[in-house]
C-alpha cells in the first residue's frame, strides 16, 4: 500500500479508526509518565521563537488570465489573541502512539494549517503522543495494535492547562484542529470548556475535518451544550465546523463523514466564505506543488503554458466557492471549482484521496479541508478577535 495513500487514509479516518478498528485490543497499556509542557521541545510553535511557525508562507497569486504576482505574508508578533491548535494524524513513528520528538511530517502539517493564523493570533500548538500512522495501517490490516486510546487526549489537557496557567494571562483564545485533532479538541471543549469558566476566554473553535453533532435545525446542542456555530465574523465564544466535498461528488453512503449518529441530529456546517448562510468565495492557499497532505493525486500546472512557481503556496482567486448543503446524503461543504477552458489558469485543484487511478469518493476533499478555507478562517478570526476585545472592555 502506498505511503501518500496510508498517509491520506489516516487523516481521513483518525479517530473514527482509532476508535474502532484499533479497539479490538483488549489488552491495557503500561502507565506513561506525563509530558511536561514547561519543556521548550515539547512545543511545535510558541511565540516568539524561531520554530516550525517561522517559516516562508510566501504565495504567488495566479489571476484567471494567467499573470502571476507575488504575496508577502508576516506574522503579528503583537497580536491581541492566541490560537492553541492541535494538529492531524501525521506521525510516522513505528509505535502505536507517537514520541515527542518532532519529525518532518509535524513541521510540515503546522506550516501548511497553523503558521499563516500567526498574522492574526500568537501560535502555541503541542506536540502529543497522537495515535500513529503506523497504528492505523496495523489497524486497518487486522493487526491492531496495543495503542493507548487516552494518551492523545490527556496529552494536549495537560498541554491546554499549563498554557491557561503559565501563557494566557487573560487573553481570549481561538482553538484550532484538524480530523484526530479536532476530535481531541472536541472532547477538551465537552470536558474543560463548555459551560465552565474557561469559555469566557473562548474567541471561538475552528474544528475542522470532524463531525460535531448539532440538533436539526439548531445551533447548539449535541457536542456542545453552551458553544453555539458561529453565524457571524462579530459573534465569539462559538464554533466553526465542516467537511468539505466537491459540490459534484456529494458523500455517498459509505462516507464518514457528513453524518452523525442520533435522531434528530446532524453534522454541523458553517461556511467559513458565508457564515450567515449562501455561497462565498472561498480564498483558498494551497501547496504550490500541486499536492495536500498526504494526496496521492498527480500535480497539475497552474498556467498553460507552465510557468515556474517558486513560492511554498498558490492562491487562485475566483477559482473555488462553497455553501453548506445539507440532504439526504449528509450536512458538509459544497465546494465548486469554476475552470473556465477558454483562460490559461488550471481549471481544476488537487485534494481528492486518488488509489490506482480512482477517486475515492467518501473522503472528499477532506486532505485540504483547512487549506481551502483558511484565507477565509484568518480573516474571521481577526473580526472576531475585535469583537472579542470590544466585548472585554465592556464589561
Amino acid at each position: 500500500m502506498p505511503r501518500r495513500f496510508i498517509i491520506a487514509l489516516a487523516l481521513v479516518a483518525g479517530l473514527v479508526v482509532a476508535e474502532t478498528a484499533l479497539a479490538q485490543s483488549q489488552d491495557k497499556p503500561e502507565p506513561t509518565a506525563r509530558n511536561d509542557y514547561s519543556k521548550a521541545d515539547s512545543w511545535l510553535c510558541r511565540p516568539g521563537r524561531q520554530d516550525a511557525c517561522a517559516v516562508d508562507l510566501t504565495t504567488t497569486v495566479v489571476a484567471a488570465d494567467g499573470k502571476l504576482t507575488r504575496e508577502a505574508w508576516a506574522a503579528d508578533p503583537r497580536a491581541p489573541v492566541d490560537c492553541f491548535y492541535v494538529y492531524p494524524t501525521v506521525s510516522t513513528d513505528s509505535t502505536p502512539n507517537s514520541d515527542m520528538n518532532a519529525g518532518p511530517e509535524e513541521r510540515l502539517v503546522v506550516r501548511s494549517q497553523l503558521a499563516r493564523f500567526g498574522s492574526k493570533c500568537r501560535v502555541y500548538a503541542p506536540l502529543y503522543r497522537q495515535i500513529t500512522l503506523t497504528a492505523l495501517r496495523a489497524g486497518i490490516a487486522g493487526r491492531p495494535m496495543n495503542i493507548d486510546r487516552a494518551l492523545a487526549y490527556n496529552d494536549v489537557v495537560d498541554a491546554w492547562k499549563y498554557y491557561l496557567e503559565h501563557d494566557n494571562k487573560g487573553r481570549g483564545v481561538v482553538l484550532i484542529g484538524h480530523s484526530q485533532g479536532s476530535g481531541v479538541l472536541t472532547q477538551l471543549i465537552r470536558n474543560e470548556i463548555d459551560g465552565k469558566p474557561a469559555q469566557e476566554r473562548i474567541v471561538s473553535a475552528l474544528l475542522l475535518g470532524t463531525n460535531v453533532s448539532v440538533p436539526k435545525g439548531k445551533d447548539v446542542g449535541g457536542a456542545f451544550q453552551h458553544m453555539p456555530l458561529c453565524r457571524s465574523a462579530s459573534q465569539t465564544g462559538c464554533v466553526i465546523a465542516y467537511v468539505s466535498f466537491r459540490a459534484n461528488v456529494p458523500p455517498p453512503p459509505s462516507s464518514r463523514f457528513g453524518r452523525v449518529a442520533g435522531n434528530g441530529m446532524v453534522a454541523a456546517c458553517t461556511n467559513p466564505a458565508a457564515l450567515g448562510g449562501g455561497s462565498g468565495e472561498l480564498r483558498a492557499y494551497l501547496s504550490s506543488g500541486g499536492r495536500g497532505i498526504g494526496s496521492s493525486a498527480e500535480p497539475r500546472p497552474w498556467v498553460t503554458p507552465a510557468q515556474s512557481i517558486n513560492t511554498p503556496f498558490v492562491s487562485v482567486p475566483g477559482l473555488l466557492t462553497a455553501e453548506c448543503v445539507s440532504s439526504e446524503k449528509g450536512s458538509y461543504l459544497a465546494v465548486t471549482v469554476h475552470g473556465d477552458p477558454a483562460d490559461p489558469r488550471t481549471d481544476d485543484i488537487v485534494g481528492d484521496v486518488v488509489v490506482n487511478g480512482q477517486v475515492l469518493a467518501d473522503w472528499g476533499l477532506h486532505l485540504i479541508d483547512v487549506n481551502l478555507a483558511i484565507g477565509n478562517l484568518i480573516e474571521v478570526v481577526g473580526q472576531q478577535s475585535k469583537a472579542y476585545l470590544s466585548k472585554q472592555k465592556k464589561k
